[in-house]
């Protein structure tokens, strides 16, 4: 449909495909220009092909229609999650490929990331951070809990490891966005290194116990060493 075009009066009861067609166009909107100057109430009426107050019936100004298209986006990211962790019983290997999984689809979906995680609001959660929090970033909780079960670390500190894991996650990716030009491998190589180093990290750092000074740390590395068959 040409930014032109007049819509035709909608049957009763489609507002919900009007709001689809909404989002569906801001998406486009941002996706076509970059960045979100592009994305107004007039500019998204015109290429859904309907007048500004039309939009207003379903979105109450700009943020809640950036809102509704990062939501969107953090739903897809759960879907993703979900197909890189099928099949996989071993809570380690399903964390890494999760981890793998979120640095991939933030690499191929720049645009979307970085707007993404600008969309949260100054008076509490957004309904972007209600749908991340009950989508990807439940079901990496949920293999973190694993982990925990397994005594990797206490189960105390499933709510630190899991951000600790996210950090890594979203850092490497946000690196690899704004500096692509970094020797990062083939594949992910870094972020997978990143991310073994992180999962493995956690749980030998329970294994030294209070001794977390260099030297302390150095030691057991060398007994470890000695100790290898």
């Amino acid at each position: 449909m040409s930014s032109t075009t007049r819509r035709t009066r909608s049957p009763r009861g489609s507002g919900e495909l009007l709001a689809e067609e909404i989002i569906e166009a801001a998406n486009a909107l941002l996706l076509e220009h970059g960045d979100d100057a592009a994305v107004s109430v007039r500019a998204v009426a015109a290429r859904v092909g309907v007048t500004p107050p039309s939009i207003y019936l379903h979105f109450a100004d700009k943020d809640a229609m950036l809102d509704a298209v990062c939501a969107r986006y953090f739903e897809q990211l759960d879907g993703v999650m979900a197909e890189v962790s099928a099949g996989i019983d071993d809570p380690l290997e399903r964390a890494l490929q999760q981890g793998l999984g979120y640095v991939r689809f933030a690499v191929t979906t720049p645009v979307l990331y970085r707007i993404a995680f600008r969309q949260s609001g100054p008076d509490g959660p957004s309904k972007v951070d209600e749908v991340l929090a009950t989508s990807a970033f439940n079901r990496m909780s949920a293999t973190v809990a694993e982990l925990a079960a397994e005594g990797f670390f206490p189960d105390s500190d499933v709510t630190e490891v899991l951000l600790e894991f996210w950090a890594a996650a979203h850092g490497v990716a946000s690196l690899m966005l704004a500096k692509p030009g970094l020797p990062w491998g083939d594949d992910l190589a870094l972020a997978e290194s990143l991310m073994r180093s992180v999962c493995l990290g956690r749980a030998t750092r329970d294994l030294l116990g209070a001794r977390h000074d260099a030297g302390d740390v150095r030691a057991w590395l060398r007994e470890q060493r000695t100790t290898r068959p």
